[in-house]
Formats: structure tokens, C-alpha cells, sequence
């Protein structure tokens, strides 16, 4: 990788965000020192069995720990907050984040049981800290959190303008617009380089204000006798303050079903954030023996994830809530790509136990909160930045974002289309991609962290596809082989109907074990080997299949 720093000059070294959705992680540097933007989770893909959640890998941070200076979070989204209890102990650095975005931090630190207490500061929007050559302010932004801010950080070869995810919203639920006049004014003085929210490059026009959510779930909530479920995205407070606003309206009690949401509702009204009328907010247990048309419950699991709250209700698992026909249940949120079927499936199963399902982009009671072609362009008519690098979003997304920008003005060779690992130095005369670092994943299993690779996980597919078979050799201490092997059978095939086939495999590895006495091997690992490769073809060409054939030798 060579020397990476690039004197008098400023590097932006995304480490996650790029050619991905989620696990946001940036850093930006010079002359040695540099601060860290977010540091977020991304969820498992189908094929990581058994994962949790997947985030950033900082190696590269965790070998250049003496010149972190802080971490700054432009909002509260688990994909860019996620990583950061898994991330602490190694950083030893202040935290910086609007007061929800710190709450929300507070809340996984407590859960999470650090060894190391982290330094959380509190920031307000147009308020500035100092990070040694690095002045960073702090911009309100709309999006579908409070407290989102981008961030404008003043290095000494130029100011470098951060939008974390956002999108223009005139009619936001709390009122607090995108302050348009801080961004004009950086624009007026000089951007050097934007890096800007690519999550919905792809779409034409302007992201709709979520107010109109607000209007059309009371107008349901009004038409509705039955209970009501809402479905939706935990961190979505302005969503869940329409909800509530709605159904205080029409008389209804609310309760809330899931351990993400329970936390939000619980954080968001400490900090006021979420406005809770007195007696509106009860206990699952009592709701449910209020008439049907005072019920109304948000529950987790709008995208169909199956151990989700909603998820858990469809299928009659869970502990205290259950489906009833004629419930009408709300998903208040679009699918997120990849999570299609499980939606699909969840919506089947709420069908058949007789619920009504509202969902669709077509009734408007979902909204987006990143912004359209149009909201883009205005951001950067504001910012005239002078290099413009997408960020946050697959790789066609970054493809749209750098179309809409020559579309702008902005000259082709000064867009930078980077990767994940990539150091992007740049100053006044020159900018472009320089040199690369170390970059990946990490895997988060229960509690262990970074202790499956992708050597694990290729065995839990082979697992989860093929099988295994176990060839339990006995051995006395003089090396020799005392009697016939046990074999053990799992996940390949049912024994009692394939007793031929199992027959055969027995008579294999006899035949294996007599060629290893034969040839006088003694040394345990190369039996193993032996017996591992040898039946592994058999199996092979018996079956077609490769279980993971397993040898192992006990003394006796």
C-alpha cells in the first residue's frame, strides 16, 4: 500500500458506505491527524449464516489510533451508529453527535457493558468544535430521524462539506427546516469538495415531505373500527409522533410491541423528542382489553425480518399479542432491496389469520428519507463544490449521483467515483484517487466479534447445503487401529431410507482404513487428511454432493 499520507494536501478515506448500503464509515486526514464520520452496521446478506450484523473493518484506524482526534456522528440511524459499541474500546476517543443521535449512543453503551466509558459530547446545529487543524460546524438537516446535521469541516486547504443522509422537507413534522442559509453562505465562500447522500440518486423529482404521511394514516385511522397495527422503522420518530398524533385524534390508546421500538419511544420522549399525550402510551397486556376501536399497537418488523415483533405475531409465536380477523395491520415503510420476500411472506401469513394488510407506495403512508434528483441538484447549487464524491449507496446509485452532478456543471474529471479503501487526496489544484488502505468486514456473532471469517461461513453454507458426515476412528496408544469406525450421519441423509448408500460408505472407509494399516501411517493428522479426502470423492461420485466429511480419532 506504500506511504499513504500526501503532505499539504487533505484525504478523505471512506472505509464503508461505498458500493453498499449501510456500515458508514469515513475518515478524513491531514498531515497526520484525522477524525472519523459515523460508524455504522449494514445487516447480514442470505448467504452469512448465522451473522447478526456486519460492520466496518478498522484495522487501518486501530494502526494509525495516535492521530484520532475525535468522532463525529451526523445522525442516529443504526447504519451509521451501529458499529460503535463494537468499536469503542479500540477508539478511546470523544464522541460528537446532536443530543437524540448521543442518546441513542448512551443507550447501546449501557447495553453493551463497555469496559471503557466513551466521552459523548452534545453539539447543536450551527454550534462548531475544533479538532486540531480541523474546524467542524454542524448543519440542521431534514431526514427521517431528528437531529440529523450534515457537517462543514474547514481544513487548511479548504472546507469540505459532509450532507449525511438527508433530503428537502419544507414541511417537516418538527418544524425544523434544512437551514438553507448555512449551506448558501459555505457555498458563497468556497467548497472544495462535497460528498453527498446517493441512497435515492436514481429517482426523478423531489422526495415527498413527510407530513403527507401524517395525513393520510388519520384519514385511515378515521375509516377504521377495528384494531390497528402499524408496522414501521423504530428510529422513525417523526413517523411514530404521526401515529400518535393520529390516534389520539380518533380515541386510541397506543402501545408498543418490539425491543428497538420500546427503546426509541422510551429515549425519544425523555429527550422530548416524541410527544406523548398523558395516559395515551400503555402496556400491551392492558390495550388489548379495550374495545377494538381504541387499540392501536406499533410494532417492529416492517421489513419482514423474521425474528422481528410483527414477524413472531404472524406466526403465532409470540408471547403476548395476537392476530385476530378483521385486525387491520399498517407497514408503514418500503422494502428495502433484498428484504422483498420476507415482506411478501409476512404479509401472506397476517392474510390468512384474517387481517386486513395496508401497504404499497400507492396509499402514501410511507415517504422516503433521502433525497430525489431534484433535492440533489438543489444541494449542490447551493454548495458549487469545486469536487464532488457520491457516497452512501450501491454502486449504480453513485453512477446516478455523478450524472446529476455533470448535469450541474461540475466538470467530469473533478467528480470521484471511490471505493470502499480508497485515500482521496485533494487541495485547490489537484484531487483524485491516490493510494488504497485495508478495508473489509467485519462479522458480529452474539457476542463474538471479528471471530467468524469467511472460512467459518463457507462451512455454514457447505452445512446448511450438504450435510456432514463424522468418521469416529478408535486408536490405542501404540497408534493402532482397534475396531471399525463409527460413523455419525447429519443434514445429508434420512439413514433409515438410504441404508444402502450408508452400507457403502461404511465399506469405503474400511476399505480406507485398511490402506492406512497397510501403509503403517501412525501419525493421527495424516489419517485424518487421508480419510477426509478419500471419502470426501466417494461421497462425491456416489452422490453428487459434498457433505463436510469430518474425521476423528479418540484413544482408548
Amino acid at each position: 500500500m506504500g506511504n499513504t499520507e500526501r503532505p499539504n494536501m487533505v484525504q478523505i478515506i471512506p472505509l464503508g458506505g461505498l458500493g453498499e448500503i449501510g456500515k458508514n464509515l469515513t475518515l478524513i486526514r491531514y498531515n497526520h491527524q484525522m477524525i472519523m464520520i459515523d460508524a455504522g452496521m449494514t445487516m447480514p446478506e442470505d448467504e452469512m449464516l448465522g451473522i447478526d450484523i456486519v460492520i466496518p473493518d478498522i484495522t487501518f484506524i486501530k494502526e494509525n489510533i495516535h492521530q484520532l482526534l475525535g468522532v463525529v456522528i451526523t445522525h442516529g440511524h443504526e447504519d451509521h451508529i451501529g458499529a460503535l459499541p463494537y468499536i469503542m474500546d479500540d477508539l478511546n476517543s470523544p464522541i460528537y453527535g446532536t443530543r437524540l443521535t448521543i442518546g441513542l449512543i448512551n443507550k447501546k453503551i449501557k447495553e453493551r457493558k463497555l469496559l471503557t466509558k466513551p466521552r459523548l459530547n452534545v453539539v447543536t446545529p450551527r454550534s462548531n468544535i475544533k479538532l486540531g487543524p480541523f474546524k467542524i460546524t454542524f448543519i440542521k438537516v431534514s431526514h427521517s430521524i431528528p437531529d440529523a446535521v450534515a457537517l462543514a469541516i474547514e481544513t487548511p486547504v479548504g472546507t469540505i462539506v459532509h450532507t449525511g443522509d438527508f433530503k428537502i422537507d419544507f414541511t417537516p413534522v418538527d418544524g425544523q427546516v434544512t437551514d438553507f442559509y448555512t449551506l448558501a453562505a459555505l457555498g458563497e465562500k468556497g467548497v472544495l469538495a462535497l460528498m453527498a447522500d446517493s441512497t435515492n440518486a436514481e429517482k426523478k423529482g423531489y422526495t415527498k415531505s413527510e407530513k403527507i404521511v401524517g395525513k393520510n394514516v388519520e384519514d385511515i385511522f378515521r375509516e377504521t373500527q377495528s384494531r390497528i397495527i402499524v408496522a414501521s422503522f423504530a428510529s422513525n420518530v417523526h413517523r411514530l409522533q404521526q401515529i400518535f398524533d393520529a390516534a389520539k385524534k380518533v380515541g386510541r390508546k397506543v402501545a408498543v410491541i418490539g425491543r428497538s421500538m420500546e427503546n426509541m419511544v422510551v429515549v425519544a420522549q425523555q429527550l422530548g423528542y416524541l410527544k406523548v399525550a398523558k395516559g395515551q402510551l400503555m402496556d400491551i397486556n392492558a390495550i388489548q382489553k379495550l374495545p377494538k376501536n381504541r387499540v392501536c399497537v406499533i410494532t417492529t418488523g416492517s421489513q419482514g425480518e423474521p425474528m422481528s415483533a410483527l414477524s413472531r405475531i404472524a406466526v403465532k409465536v409470540h408471547n403476548k399479542f395476537e392476530i385476530v380477523p378483521d385486525d387491520t395491520v399498517m407497514i408503514s415503510a418500503m422494502a428495502i432491496p433484498g428484504n422483498e420476500k420476507y415482506i411478501a411472506r409476512l404479509i401472506d401469513h397476517l392474510l390468512m389469520l384474517g387481517a386486513k394488510v395496508v401497504y404499497g407506495r400507492a396509499l402514501d403512508i410511507h415517504v422516503s428519507g433521502h433525497a430525489g434528483e431534484e433535492d440533489l441538484k438543489l444541494m449542490m447549487s447551493l454548495l458549487k463544490p469545486q469536487y464532488f464524491i457520491p457516497v452512501h449507496g450501491e454502486y449504480r446509485m453513485l453512477m446516478a449521483h455523478k450524472a446529476i452532478a455533470i448535469e450541474m456543471g461540475i466538470l467530469e474529471k473533478n467528480i470521484i467515483i471511490a471505493e470502499n479503501g480508497n485515500v482521496i487526496a485533494l487541495n485547490k489544484t489537484k484531487g483524485g484517487i491516490a493510494n488504497r488502505v485495508h478495508s473489509g468486514s467485519i462479522f458480529v456473532d452474539g457476542l463474538g466479534v471479528g471471530d467468524v471469517s469467511n472460512i467459518v461461513l463457507r462451512d455454514r453454507k457447505i452445512l446448511s447445503e450438504n450435510g456432514m458426515i463424522i468418521v469416529v476412528v478408535p486408536m490405542n496408544k501404540q497408534g493402532k487401529i482397534i475396531r471399525d469406525p463409527d460413523i455419525v450421519s447429519r443434514g445429508f441423509v434420512y439413514v433409515r431410507q438410504s441404508e444402502e448408500l450408508m452400507e457403502e460408505i461404511a465399506l469405503e472407509i474400511n476399505r480406507i482404513i485398511e490402506k492406512i494399516k497397510k501403509d503403517k501411517i501412525k501419525e493421527w493428522s495424516v489419517i485424518k487428511n487421508r480419510i477426509r479426502d478419500e471419502l470426501d470423492s466417494f461421497v462425491y461420485q456416489k452422490t453428487q454432493r459434498k457433505p463436510m466429511v469430518v474425521a476423528m480419532i479418540f484413544e482408548v
